[in-house]
Formats: structure tokens, C-alpha cells, sequence
């Protein structure tokens, strides 16, 4: 499994009920429901990732969370909402993460960090949007519509009065390397937070 997706394993505490936001072909649920005892559902589009899910035995709904939203799951359903890498490809992350957190108790996003020094150096030198192994697409055909770095996410964090309860940064490998905890907004190619809404 892949770097980062451990580390959002480590976050997760035993017999957790989960649900997971665009969840791909179902591995972290996979893994979570073997190895943490957790239950749930993953919300995913691709056909072929439903697919997926569901020979490896993981509840899978068809769902696209731009359109249908969440409205059909009630409050507080969930110990935790999982997104990753794909916060940054719907129309409104600050709504998302307000429902994110109105379903669980806490949750854990991933995202892409637009703020990285290559990103920075290549639109500086080139004057072009730039390409990079964990952005690969055009300008004009890529699904990340709401470009975030790790101060914009912080900043909304702080607007809305969500709790940062753990941060961890990882390379274009997803990799968690001592270096990137230095200078996150500069050297992290890829962001991972869980969050909570603070307690009164």
C-alpha cells in the first residue's frame, strides 16, 4: 500500500466506521477492513473502480459528490470521512469539508500542494501552468479545478474553526521524509490533515 495511505491508516483507531470520498478501487478500504476491524461504504464514480471494490469485498456506492451531494447519509454516521486526492477536483472543498465533518467525527483529506518549488519554478521560468509527476495534465483537461496549498487549507481551516489534529507531508512518491516537515509549503508535494470541528 502506499506511503501515505499507511499513514492515514495509523490515524484510524479499531472497529471505526469510515467513509470514503471517491474512494478509488477500494484499497485503503481494503486494508482498513482487514487490518483495523473498520466498517463502511467508499463513494466512487469510475465504473471500473466500483468494479474493483466490489470483487475485493468493499461496500461501494455509486455516487458523484458534485452532484447528488451527501444528503443521504445522516449526521454523525461515521468516527471518519476520508478524502484523498480529490478535494482539490470538486466545486466547493469548503462545503465539502463542512459535510465531511457533519457526517464523522473527524476527517482525513489529501491534496496536492500547488505552492511546491517546482510548480513555482517551472510556471517562473516557462510562464506556463505547470506538469509534474503528481499534477500530470494540461491546463485545459485537468480534473483539479481548485488549486490549494498547504497555508489556503490551514487559513479555511482556521475561517471555519476546525481543529488540525495531525499534518503529514509526503514527496510525488509519497514518501514522509524529515526534510518536507521543515518547509511544508515549499518542499511537500502532497498534503495529508485530519481534522475535527473544535469543541466547545
Amino acid at each position: 500500500m502506499r506511503p501515505d495511505l499507511e499513514i492515514i491508516e495509523q490515524w484510524i483507531r479499531p472497529g471505526s466506521r469510515v467513509l470514503d470520498l471517491g474512494c478509488g478501487d477500494g484499497t485503503l478500504l481494503d486494508r482498513l477492513q482487514r487490518e483495523k476491524q473498520a466498517s463502511g461504504y467508499g463513494l466512487e464514480i469510475n465504473p471500473d473502480h466500483i468494479t474493483t471494490c466490489m470483487s475485493k469485498g468493499v461496500s461501494v456506492i455509486e455516487q458523484n459528490l458534485d452532484t447528488q451531494g451527501l444528503g443521504n447519509f445522516e449526521n454523525q454516521t461515521f468516527d471518519v470521512v476520508l478524502m484523498t486526492q480529490a478535494l482539490q477536483a470538486v466545486r466547493r472543498p469548503d462545503l465539502m469539508l463542512d459535510e465531511m465533518l457533519r457526517l464523522g467525527r473527524e476527517g482525513i483529506v489529501t491534496f496536492p500542494n500547488f505552492a511546491y518549488w517546482r510548480l513555482r519554478w517551472y510556471l517562473m521560468s516557462h510562464g506556463r501552468m505547470p506538469e509534474s509527476e503528481t499534477l500530470p495534465y494540461k491546463w485545459y483537461d485537468t480534473p483539479n479545478i481548485r488549486l490549494c496549498t498547504f497555508r489556503d487549507f490551514e487559513a479555511l481551516c482556521y475561517q471555519k474553526n476546525f481543529r488540525i489534529m495531525n499534518r503529514a507531508v509526503v514527496d510525488g512518491q509519497h514518501r514522509d521524509r524529515w526534510f518536507h516537515r521543515l518547509w511544508p509549503n515549499m518542499l511537500g508535494q502532497i498534503a495529508i490533515y485530519r481534522i475535527s470541528r473544535q469543541e466547545n
